[in-house]
């Protein structure tokens, strides 16, 4: 099935199978490798994407459901080689050890902030409830997440 998706801002257009993953369609078509697969279920979050400016679980959509959208991957944060204030924020508030889950914690801080500019710690962890680290217990990323909130609007 032919399909065309804008993905970080570039048009792409391939024959693809109906039942591949929006995940596998990055990974293994597009080499954009950030959007990691954890458990092909959508309970981890580590997949987390961008579609049409929400975020979406890209293991449990089919590329073919995203056929004239607009998605945006952990590639597609920084702009001219600058970090997005929400990847600086994990950096400098050490929001991340292993790293597995990072992508996804970032994409979905994306949408808690495009959903709600100031947040509360409480908002925060709600917002993260379908993404899961295993390494660092959520306090710093929440503070990450806070910060960005700060950074992003002034």
């Amino acid at each position: 099935m032919n399909i065309t998706v804008t993905i970080n801002g570039e048009e792409h257009s391939h024959d693809v199978e109906p039942r591949i993953s929006l995940a596998q369609y990055l990974r293994e078509t597009l080499d954009l490798t950030g959007t990691h697969i954890g458990c092909d279920t959508s309970g981890c979050g580590a997949c987390t994407v961008t579609v049409d400016g929400a975020a979406a679980k890209a293991c449990t959509l089919l590329a073919v459901q995203v056929d004239g959208c607009e998605v945006t991957t952990i590639e597609g944060m920084a702009q001219n080689g600058q970090m997005h204030p929400i990847q600086e924020a994990f950096k400098e508030n050490h929001g991340l050890q292993c790293g597995f889950c990072t992508p996804g914690m970032v994409m979905t801080a994306v949408d808690i902030l495009k959903n709600n500019p100031n947040p509360s710690e409480e908002e925060i962890r709600h917002g993260l409830e379908g993404n899961f680290c295993r390494c660092t217990g959520y306090h710093n990323i929440v503070k990450s997440i806070q910060h960005a909130a700060e950074k992003i609007n002034g």
